[in-house]
């Protein structure tokens, strides 16, 4: 309707439906990540004759990578990370396909967070048609799209053990990044945490670049990924050593500076020399779009965790497909072998150890129902609390537990803990992962400064609004406050 009025259906002069005016780029397709599933998904709209916008949030700022937005790269990136021309650059480069796109008529656009995605639903019916909000470092827009394509990929895994909030513990992903897409990778040591496909594969992209491996660190008694790759990481000197798990990551102010690992059934502690740990016991589908979308999500084991459920990449929503590792990864048992992780973490590292890197929020913490620290002494009815009492509330759920303790509130987005503060929740009520509820995703789905916000016209987005939910006091427009039309709004009808 985008503002017109049917015979049939009148507006509702009170309503904020038809007064939203539709964003002044628009496309025919939307792809969100350019790598190859998303390339590949550009190129294939392009040639039927779409108009197509491919974004990439890649190369990151400095700011994001200090967030470990979007993996875990664990402050171990060069200074180069800081010059943007470089980067886009390099970027542009490691990514295969790229010219290809561009070639073919695909407007290409790097360093651009998507935020945001939405199309018309329940309480959405005000939008005059799908929308996306897209950032750069110094701000902000929206884009309309006829359809949109995720292809987002996978994010690490996280885990914690102490020390591993510290410089130097990095994970898979962004491990890759910073050797592959970036160019820009510090460390010179590496132990890896693991022994399942992605853990050897990384051992050997970092050989191949270089980089010493020191030791790969399994929690099961044999390594778990495929023989030929075991082999040709034992051929490579590597050593991988089965039973045992991180209890301690040696600091300085330059951070990781050795690992101390202990068997899973206790003994000896071993000190292994490093400047880097790399989580690769698993990766995680990035499907925060998908939620906040709306799109119905399913969980699987064998694919990663929290899956978009589609039947030949279309979603739910009709408006929405999806394509490469955000749909799910191929990892086998994987949920059961993190779970295996987690437990024998929590055995030999104890409650001291942090869930939640940015809230400081401890295993302990969270059965404990402690409130964030900064508030104080707690009350005597929630210190009467704890996780087994609440379970007599309901079942486990995640989004509950961030309003009592924080948990998985912080900057980064939960991209540290979602996953192993539900294996926590799950562990403490003694249930599968599956019975925990799910926390659900809210956008912006990536840290936006106020600067970037700010730069929005907002002048344009008010044009066509004629009240404000009939509240006097918010109806009054900022630049009308202390003029003498200030009165005349208050003292009007709200509709002037």
């Amino acid at each position: 309707m985008d503002g017109e009025m049917r015979a049939d259906h009148p507006l509702d002069p009170h309503g904020a439906v038809g007064k939203l005016k539709r964003p002044d780029r628009i496309v025919d397709v939307l792809v969100v990540g350019a790598g190859p599933a998303g390339i590949a998904a550009a190129l294939a709209a392009s040639a039927s004759g779409a108009t197509v916008l491919l974004v990439d949030e890649h190369p990151v700022s400095t700011a994001l990578a200090g967030l470990d937005v979007p993996y875990l790269f664990g402050g171990r990136a060069t200074p180069a990370l800081g010059n943007p021309a470089r980067m886009t650059e390099q970027v542009a480069g490691a990514m295969p396909g790229l010219e290809a796109a561009f070639e073919a008529g695909v407007e290409v656009m790097l360093n651009t967070s998507v935020w945001g995605l939405w199309v018309a639903g329940p309480g959405l019916q005000v939008l005059p048609c799908p929308i996306a909000g897209l950032a750069t470092e110094t701000g902000s827009f929206l884009s309309g799209y006829g359809r949109a394509v995720i292809a987002t990929g996978a994010r690490d895994l996280v885990v914690s053990f102490a020390g591993s909030d510290q410089p130097g513990v990095i994970g898979a992903q962004g491990l890759h990044a910073l050797l592959v897409r970036y160019a820009t990778f510090a460390g010179r040591v590496v132990t890896i945490l693991g022994s399942g496909r992605l853990a050897l594969e990384t051992a050997l992209l970092a050989l191949d670049h270089g980089v010493a491996v020191a030791a790969l660190i399994e929690v099961r008694d044999a390594p778990q990924g495929p023989a030929e790759l075991v082999a040709a990481v034992r051929a490579r000197g590597v050593a991988i050593r089965c039973g045992e798990v991180p209890l301690l990551a040696e600091t300085t102010s330059d951070g990781v500076v050795a690992l101390r690992v202990i068997p899973v059934a206790g003994g000896t502690v071993v000190r292994i020399e490093c400047d880097t740990v790399c989580l690769a016991l698993g990766l995680v589908p990035q499907v925060d779009l998908l939620d906040v979308l709306g799109a119905e999500l399913a969980l699987d084991p064998d694919r990663g965790g929290y899956v978009p459920v589609q039947v030949a990449g279309q979603t739910s929503l009709a408006a929405i497909s999806v394509a490469g590792e955000c749909a799910g990864v191929d990892e086998p048992g994987g949920l059961a072998y993190r779970m295996e992780w987690m437990r024998a973490l929590l055995d030999t590292g104890g409650s001291d150890v942090l869930a939640c890197t940015c809230e400081e929020v401890t295993r302990g913490d969270v059965f404990a129902l402690n409130p964030p620290r900064y508030l104080g002494a707690n009350s005597e009815a929630m210190a009467a609390r704890d996780y087994a009492s609440l379970l007599g509330d309901g079942p486990p759920d995640h989004d509950q537990m961030k309003r009592l303790t924080r948990v998985s509130m912080g900057p980064c987005q939960a991209r540290r803990c979602r996953e192993q503060v539900a294996m926590l929740l799950a562990i403490g009520a003694k249930v599968e992962i599956g019975a925990v509820n799910r926390a659900g995703y809210r956008a912006p789905v990536r840290p936006l400064s106020l600067a970037a916000l700010a730069a929005a016209d907002d002048a344009a987005s008010r044009e066509g609004w004629d009240v404000w939910f009939g509240i006097v006091s918010q109806w009054v427009p900022y630049d009308e406050i202390g003029t003498a039309r200030e009165a005349e709004y208050i003292a009007g009808d709200m509709h002037l």
